[in-house]
């Protein structure tokens, strides 16, 4: 019997039409210090770095931040810039579709979760806008703290690290598998994962990895404007 509808999205590049983070770090320091704009090339660099591998892409977001934002970061002081940024990325960054879906998943009964690799502090405005009831993010290790550090609690929510957390998140909230139906959506191949959990998933205006997989698997493409 089915009790719980669960309805999951990756949010850059699934509900958004580019990725929020480098937007962030820029807004961010743009708003609090503008000097350290020009440490940017330095983020361009640390970003080669993972692509060959020299660092994880975990520490590389940590690195970043520490660059453009600040290694602590007082909560009170960033949270303003933290909200107008989310209010940049509505104003600027949705896909039409992804709005209407969402309004649709929400309108046949679904919960609605935002599951993403994007740092928690800034996902949540961003979902509380869309009328989301739930976000799965990664986490800052200060999360609750006064002062934001610019180092990860966890796991990165990403590739099986982001099922993981999806099913602790469940577990947390009494759903019980078998008790849910799950649709999914996401771009990105690194979500098969998360598509393969679900009852029907969505591959969102995938890049060509997951459209070739999910020709292979028969999952639904969509392409939302």
């Amino acid at each position: 019997m089915t009790t719980h509808r669960l309805a999951i999205y990756d949010m850059d590049r699934t509900v958004t039409f580019s990725g929020t983070y480098t937007g962030f770090l820029i807004h961010v320091a743009g708003h609090m210090a503008p000097w350290r704009l020009v440490l940017f090339p330095c983020v361009i660099l640390l970003m080669l770095a993972y692509v060959v591998k020299l660092i994880s892409r975990q520490r590389l977001k940590e690195l970043n931040q520490a660059l453009m934002i600040g290694f602590n970061v007082e909560r009170a002081k960033l949270m303003p810039h933290v909200e107008s940024y989310a209010d940049r990325v509505i104003a600027r960054n949705l896909r039409a579709g992804a709005v209407a879906q969402i309004a649709q998943d929400r309108a046949d009964g679904y919960r609605l979760v935002l599951a993403t690799a994007s740092y928690r502090l800034y996902v949540e405005p961003i979902a509380r806008r869309l009328g989301f009831d739930a976000v799965i993010a990664t986490d800052h290790l200060s999360q609750d703290l006064r002062y934001v550090r610019a180092k990860i609690a966890g796991e990165n929510c990403y590739d099986t690290g982001k099922l993981r957390m999806i099913k602790a998140w469940m577990a947390s909230q009494a759903i019980d598998r078998a008790q849910a139906h799950i649709r999914a959506y996401s771009d990105h191949v690194s979500d098969a994962p998360m598509l393969e959990f679900a009852d029907i998933p969505f591959a969102s205006n995938p890049h060509k990895p997951l459209a070739r997989l999910a020709t292979e698997r028969g999952w639904t493409r969509v392409d939302w404007g």
